[in-house]
């Protein structure tokens, strides 16, 4: 009897689920306080006026509309729809603008599309046209979008002539290199103090620019200078500095890279340097060319004097072109002679050799360049080019899990596309278990899954792969253990006395999670 008072979602009548509705809201930037708060005000008047209940909310806040990558609530919501897991007929949004100021200005227009074809109708609350499909809603919201986009694009010019303004002027925008620090100064350039780690400016009239920091840092950059010239190697460096306890920002360890990235700062000779490297628009990163380097010269008091740094500059760009491919696979070679192997670690640890990415940038992997010196890799790196196959085959697999239980009216909550919960049920994760062979030769071979961090308890549905992992085994399901390793191993054996169930086929695999759940 007492069942029969449990209002269930996917039982409500039609007229009062005709009548829930969600809302979508989304500010660019952390800036903008109260853009979601006002948003919300005008979607509220509007569900008001309309006899609308909301009745569920998607926000993304401080996050770009740019691209959909860092939006969560938005792909929150078009998993929801798209699995049918959602229990209003109405999507409230501000403004056409508010799904994203997309350059292609159909990737919202397909949104929209998508909750519009599970039935779910999108409705503009602050624009003077009704959604309404009539050839003036159409007309009106590809403008809306071409308009939205044409906005980011004006304002991405203007940013990017300001940030070069700006460094001309010897301010700075953004983080400092080690040994340097932030000091904030008024708009006559008085100073007002240094800025600790992580504290910004707040009023606009005020600036930021760069001064020596950490004397003690300061010395460690000059010995670092002075090092390699000594010996013409940044191999050795990284090393002495982490022998003497010494560390880099945030308490890491130095390595390589870092001290490549110090060599090259042309802020420890008083100059800042800006759009060595872009983004625009979000996009992939590029490396500009030096003639489209922005300068402030001698805006810095100079911790490495001038005639130093233009001697190691000489000297990493003859190492960077002097080399041609068949010296630099000569050089990996000999080393390959010499220490009967080859490793990442060992090759950014040999003086006078190209660091790992040059390998990778000239042949098109690591594996490339060893292969062309003769050596392979005892451990199997093929899986490597079936990644994305197996990725494709767990995600499928996990799109046909939501389908199937979906159907039985249950509520599912996608985390990501290999991932998703239950409502009043467990998590189901997907991934593929790795073949590995036994760490001796006695020993017999195991299954390896990448957990991650960030996996959430529940079940653990694995693809399992056969011997060098070629092809697939069979499907096992396993519980996600308590502890936080980031990796789940298996034997068969242990997968026998600890009974984690094997399928032979995903149908039976995706039967067992359906009576589960």
């Amino acid at each position: 009897m007492a069942n029969d008072l449990i209002v269930r979602r996917d039982q409500l009548p039609s007229a009062e689920k005709a009548r829930r509705a969600a809302q979508y809201v989304r500010m660019s930037t952390e800036r903008q306080r109260y853009s979601i708060e006002n948003q919300a005000a005008v979607i509220a008047a509007y569900a008001n006026a309309h006899s609308l209940k909301i009745v569920e909310t998607y926000a993304d806040a401080g996050e770009s509309g740019l691209r959909i990558n860092n939006r969560g609530g938005l792909k929150r919501l078009i998993n929801d729809v798209t699995a049918g897991a959602v229990d209003f007929t109405h999507l409230l949004v501000h403004d056409v603008s508010r799904w994203g100021r997309f350059q292609d200005t159909d990737e919202s227009a397909h949104y929209e599309f998508i909750c519009k074809r599970a039935g779910v109708h999108v409705e503009y609350c602050a624009e003077q046209f009704d959604n309404d499909g009539s050839m003036l809603s159409s007309i009106m919201k590809n403008l809306k979008r071409v308009m939205a986009a044409e906005y980011s694009r004006e304002l991405s010019v203007k940013v990017h002539a300001g940030a070069c303004r700006m460094t001309r002027l010897g301010l700075k925008i953004g983080s400092v290199g080690y040994a340097l620090a932030r000091e904030l100064v008024d708009e006559n350039l008085r100073s007002k103090g240094l800025l600790k780690k992580r504290e910004r400016k707040y009023l606009t009239t005020d600036h930021v620019r760069v001064c020596p920091g950490d004397p003690e840092e300061v010395d460690v950059v000059q010995w670092i200078f002075a090092r390699f010239l000594e010996n013409d190697s940044d191999t050795a460096i990284a090393p002495s500095l982490n022998e003497r306890g010494l560390r880099y920002n945030n308490g890491r360890k130095w390595c390589r890279g870092h001290i490549n990235r110090i060599l090259r700062n042309e802020a420890y000779v008083g100059n800042l340097v800006y759009n060595r490297r872009s983004n625009k628009l979000k996009q992939k990163y590029t490396y500009n060319p030096p003639d489209q380097w922005v300068r402030g010269v001698g805006c810095v008091a100079p911790i490495v004097d001038a005639d130093t740094f233009l001697k190691v500059q000489n000297i990493i760009e003859e190492r960077r072109h002097g080399l041609t491919d068949d010296e630099a696979l000569a050089r990996l070679r000999n080393l390959y002679v010499k220490e009967g192997h080859l490793s990442p670690s060992l090759i950014a640890n040999t003086p006078g050799l190209p660091c790992t990415a040059t390998y990778m940038h000239r042949f098109g992997s690591l594996r490339e360049a060893y292969r062309l010196v003769g050596y392979t890799p005892k451990r199997n790196y093929n899986y490597l080019d079936s990644r994305t196959v197996r990725g494709t085959q767990v995600a499928d697999l996990a799109a046909h899990a939501v389908e199937r239980i979906t159907t039985t009216g249950h509520r599912v909550i996608r985390r990501d596309p290999t991932c998703f919960k239950v409502t009043g049920g467990p998590n189901v994760s997907f991934r593929c278990a790795r073949w590995q062979p036994g760490l001796k030769a006695n020993h017999s071979p195991y299954w390896r899954v990448e957990r991650q961090a960030k996996l959430p308890e529940g079940w653990i549905a694995a693809i399992r792969l056969t011997t060098n992992n070629e092809s697939v085994l069979d499907y096992v399901l396993l519980p996600t253990p308590e502890n936080r390793l980031k990796q789940v191993r298996f034997s068969e054996g242990v997968r026998r006395r600890r009974g984690f169930a094997r399928f032979k086929t995903p149908e039976s695999l995706l039967r067992a999670i359906c009576r589960r759940v």
